[in-house]
């Protein structure tokens, strides 16, 4: 039997893979206006978190790859989900569960596509921006967009439990 052996851009393909799947099983059975509860009054509901970690890992390709190959966000999206208007409570300023997916979709494919463009020693590039204070390769850049969205998991998780839904794991 031949043995599997991954290196790191396999790895990080893997990583990205299984956080977009339990983002997308975690919001499944939200409806739009589930998405604008907040867990507690000073926390952002998950309409915002969604359009945050779509916009932040859209700007983040772009600003370490700058030759990649991202899709447009609908006009205005970035100032819709930016530090300002995580206050709003306003649906009409949020997009529907089933937009943020298929946004994210697009963003994460994008994102993976890039991926593959890389030879594992790219991993090791420096990256440049604010980011590299606590990101200091394009591997931990492209390992920390796994993780950004796991940490926003955290607080949809609250939300679920809030809303009285099953768990799911």
């Amino acid at each position: 039997m031949k043995a599997c052996v991954m290196n790191g851009i396999d790895v990080l393909r893997s990583s990205l893979n299984s956080s977009r799947t339990m983002i997308e099983w975690i919001v499944s059975d939200l409806s739009d206006a589930d998405l604008l509860l907040r867990p507690v009054p000073p926390a952002n509901h998950f309409a915002w978190q969604l359009g945050h970690l779509i916009a932040a890992e859209r700007d983040i390709v772009l600003q370490q790859l700058p030759a990649a190959t991202m899709p447009e966000l609908p006009k205005g999206f970035g100032k819709q989900h930016n530090k300002e208007a995580a206050t709003s409570d306003d649906p009409a300023a949020f997009c529907t569960r089933e937009e943020y997916v298929t946004l994210l979709g697009k963003i994460r494919e994008a994102t993976l596509a890039e991926l593959s463009k890389l030879k594992d020693s790219d991993l090791d590039r420096p990256t440049v921006g604010d980011l590299k204070q606590h990101f200091p390769t394009l591997g931990t850049i492209f390992g920390m967009l796994s993780s950004h969205i796991m940490m926003h998991l955290g607080q949809a998780s609250v939300i679920r439990r809030k809303l009285d839904k099953p768990v799911l794991f």
